[in-house]
């Protein structure tokens, strides 16, 4: 009984996570990847709005058009970051990852901003007043090529472009040794004869293409989030932004505004750990929005101050662009480590990444870190394993007595079933107590999935010998089969049904069951092989006590 009840789990576990894949793919369907082309003109709809004299603090918007023009490349190099920077706008527009390279191609930085043919993913900024630069103005800079040289710990690439009646203005792009944050400053010097007021709009612009790497419909998140100390950590699906049910805190006077994707991320940070907010005495305005030529936009609006005659105003606002490892984000901002993206297993997946985290400052391997982590999990559980194991073993002597019931009581199963359930009671057996590690082992098999999943730590991560890299699965699928062979090993351990046909599944489950894994992380994997082993010598060990204790005389 207690098998079919077993198989029925199993058989029930899958059907939901086949229908959650389902329902992930119906939630979160892809949004149609807008064109990346340049564009010489500015579509319907794309004039800047000119903000009153008095009221350009508060009336001004983003503007709606975020096709890119192209003007001469600017090319910044440090030791984390190779950037291109266009006179257009002084936009970031493309931005690759020194310490991190492409999948399947690990000598090739990896490209996170980049506006060429396949992708539109930029940082622009501007200002918002009579006649000031936006994205679409020209800026000039003193050098085409910066690099961060040896022993200098900032690299500051400063452009400038003219505004209204004497007003000029300098954007200044400071890199830091090993950050990768960067600071994006406007200094703005009003040389006219009246006062000036103004808004400074920064925005991530991308198109809507997603690519989901996770397994059972388990996708990372990809889009816009927004994240406020009032309203805490708001994503916003492409989907919903389409439908205008992209529901967010508009106003806030901090937190952040970031473009998320597996691994990566961008953001402009309103309010950076340890420093004062950038939005002053008023609150900052966050939009997030699909633009008239389909891309989206998510960014924030600074309200700046009215600045007099002849007076000079500074604002700054950091940009984060780098991968999600936990170590970093936790020195950007408050909560910003919710970027990466546990799915709804947080509050599990969280801990035991930390905990792994700190196995692997110890060891300096992750796959070793995740052997280690197996064997502290199988120590925590390992009272309740045992009693469970105890229950097996005692299911497993009482194997015999039960075929010989099944012979004596032939097809009357309402009279098989009582004395079953009498021997139980009889020899104080449970018969779902051998359920109880898998039943424990999923929940945490589930969120160290999604840890992992999340984990740039993992990616390009080598182990041992062929398996270079613990976020793919294993090249030559060898961990998969060795979890086969380990769980073929956990049925002859366990006790036989009565039933022969039982048997046979039961036989047959571990090799359906693993074909799954050879589709998983190597990381995940070697997870659930070393749990299997371990599993196998406590199984093996509390039964040797047991018929130790059985075979001393009374």
């Amino acid at each position: 009984m207690d098998t079919k009840r077993l198989i029925l789990f199993i058989a029930l576990s899958f059907g939901i996570l086949f229908a959650w894949q389902k329902w992930m793919d119906h939630r979160y369907p892809p949004a149609a990847k807008a064109p990346a082309t340049a564009s010489s003109s500015a579509p319907a709809g794309s004039e800047l709005p000119q903000a009153g004299k008095d009221t350009a603090a508060t009336t001004a918007t983003a503007p709606d058009s975020g096709r890119l023009q192209s003007g001469q490349r600017i090319h910044v190099k440090t030791d984390l970051l190779d950037v291109e920077i266009d006179t257009i706008g002084a936009d970031l527009r493309r931005v690759a990852l020194l310490k991190h390279g492409t999948q399947g191609k690990p000598e090739q930085p990896f490209l996170l901003l980049n506006d060429g043919k396949d992708q539109t993913y930029v940082a622009q900024t501007g200002l918002l007043g009579d006649g000031l630069p936006t994205h679409r103005a020209t800026f000039k800079a003193d050098a085409s090529q910066y690099a961060l040289a040896n022993g200098q710990d900032t690299l500051a690439v400063r452009l400038t472009a003219p505004g209204p009646d004497g007003v000029q203005i300098a954007k200044v792009y400071t890199f830091k040794r090993g950050s990768y944050l960067v600071d994006v400053k406007y200094e703005i010097v009003n040389g006219g004869s009246k006062p000036l007021a103004a808004s400074a709009y920064y925005r991530l612009l991308r198109d809507g293409h997603v690519e989901n790497p996770g397994f059972f419909g388990t996708h990372t998140f990809t889009g816009p989030a927004v994240y406020t100390q009032a309203a805490k950590f708001q994503t916003l699906a492409f989907n919903k932004i389409d439908k205008g049910e992209a529901d967010y805190v508009k106003q806030a006077p901090d937190g952040w505004v970031a473009m998320v994707q597996h691994y990566f991320a961008s953001a402009w940070i309103a309010s950076p750990k340890g420093q004062p907010s950038v939005c002053g005495a008023k609150p900052c305005e966050y939009e997030v929005k699909r633009l008239s030529d389909g891309l989206y936009s998510a960014g924030l609006i600074v309200r700046l101050p009215q600045i007099a005659a002849g007076g000079k105003f500074e604002t700054s606002v950091p940009l984060f662009v780098g991968p999600q490892e936990t170590r970093i984000l936790n020195d950007v901002a408050t909560d910003f480590d919710l970027v990466k993206d546990y799915g709804y297993f947080t509050v599990f997946s969280r801990p035991l990444f930390w905990v792994l985290d700190q196995i692997h400052k110890v060891v300096g391997n992750w796959g070793w870190a995740i052997v280690l982590l197996t064997v502290l999990i199988k120590l925590a559980f390992y009272p309740l394993a045992s009693a469970s194991y105890r229950s097996m073993a005692k299911m497993r002597k009482l194997a015999p007595r039960m075929q010989q019931m099944k012979e004596r009581y032939g097809d009357d199963k309402m009279k098989f079933q009582q004395a079953v359930m009498d021997m139980y009671k009889t020899e104080k057996v449970n018969p779902l107590g051998g359920c109880l590690p898998m039943l424990v082992q999923i929940p945490v098999f589930i969120a160290l999935y999604w840890a992992l999943l999340a984990a740039v730590e993992l990616r390009q991560a080598p182990w041992i010998l062929w398996i270079t890299d613990l976020s793919l699965k294993d090249p030559f699928y060898v961990l998969p089969v060795l979890m086969t062979v380990s769980m073929y090993v956990q049925t002859l351990l366990s006790p036989p049904p009565p039933d022969p046909m039982q048997a046979k599944m039961m036989k047959i489950m571990p090799l359906a069951f693993s074909v799954f894994f050879f589709f998983f992380p190597a990381g995940l994997v070697i997870y659930w092989v070393v749990n299997n082993c371990l599993s196998i010598l406590q199984q093996w060990w509390i039964t040797r006590q047991i018929d130790k204790a059985e075979a001393k005389p009374a």
